[in-house]
Order: C-alpha cells, then sequence, then structure tokens
C-alpha cells in the first residue's frame, strides 16, 4: 500500500471543497501530490477557471521541493528571490511560492505529500488544505 492511497486523496479533496462550501469560497482546484511530487488525483469544482491545475499543484510541487508549507516557500521567495526562481527553473517551471500549498504528514511525522489549492484567496486555499489533509487523518503542515 502506498503511504497516501487515491482513496485517502479523495477524502482530502472532498473535505477541502466541504470546507469551500462552509467559508462560500470562490471554485477550487485542489491537487494531492505523493512525496515524490507525483499527482494522486486532482478536482475542480464548477466553475473553476482553467489554470487550476497547474496553479494548485505547483503550489504543492513547491512545498515539496522546498520541504516547507507554502506559507514559508512565499516568505523564503521574498527574501531569496534568485534561489528560488533558480529551483523553480530546474523543476521546469513547476514550483509556484504562493500559499495554499502544505505538507500531509504521517502519524510518525514523515511527509507523505502535499496538497495546494487554488481558486480563493491563497489563505482561504491554505485552510481550505488543512481541513482536507486533517479529515483524512493526516497531520498538516502549512509552513
Amino acid at each position: 500500500m502506498t503511504a497516501l492511497p487515491l482513496e485517502k486523496a479523495r477524502q482530502i479533496i472532498d473535505a477541502a471543497f466541504a470546507k469551500g462550501a462552509d467559508l462560500k469560497l470562490k471554485p477550487l482546484g485542489v491537487s494531492v501530490l505523493d512525496a515524490g511530487g507525483h499527482l494522486v488525483a486532482f478536482e475542480r469544482q464548477d466553475g473553476a477557471s482553467f489554470l487550476r491545475p497547474q496553479m494548485s499543484a505547483g503550489k504543492a510541487y513547491g512545498a515539496l521541493a522546498i520541504g516547507m508549507g507554502s506559507r514559508k516557500v512565499e516568505a523564503f521567495a521574498k527574501e531569496r528571490p534568485h534561489l528560488v526562481a533558480g529551483i523553480s527553473d530546474v523543476s521546469g517551471g513547476r514550483v509556484l511560492p504562493v500559499v495554499g500549498g502544505v505538507l500531509i504528514r504521517d502519524k510518525a511525522g514523515t511527509i507523505v505529500g502535499a496538497v495546494g489549492i487554488s481558486g480563493d484567496t491563497s489563505d482561504n486555499d491554505e485552510a481550505a488544505a488543512i481541513a482536507g489533509i486533517e479529515a483524512a487523518g493526516f497531520t498538516a503542515d502549512p509552513g
């Protein structure tokens, strides 16, 4: 069994959408990546713009690539823009250093993946990601 099976990824997405509905957020796109940065699942709500898959995955990928939630990645990008630009370059442009990417940790504290959400404000995207991760029984690490 993988550390982040499809069933858990779907639980994360469903709970993130539920949190979005509770908060009356704009339509969201949610990407769930495994620890290697591979897409496990993606869904977007009706009305979400066409770049939500790339934007949400970029937030999650950046968190995994740097090993910290995208809140810290965004701050890191402001402090050391040349380094983050280089990381984005070597990743083929896959890193989006914006709040909304949250690391997923298992009970032992091991990173098993990341969730990236795009669609509303970055803070709201992050709140939905945290809710999804926690609803699936994992620990959210927003950084």
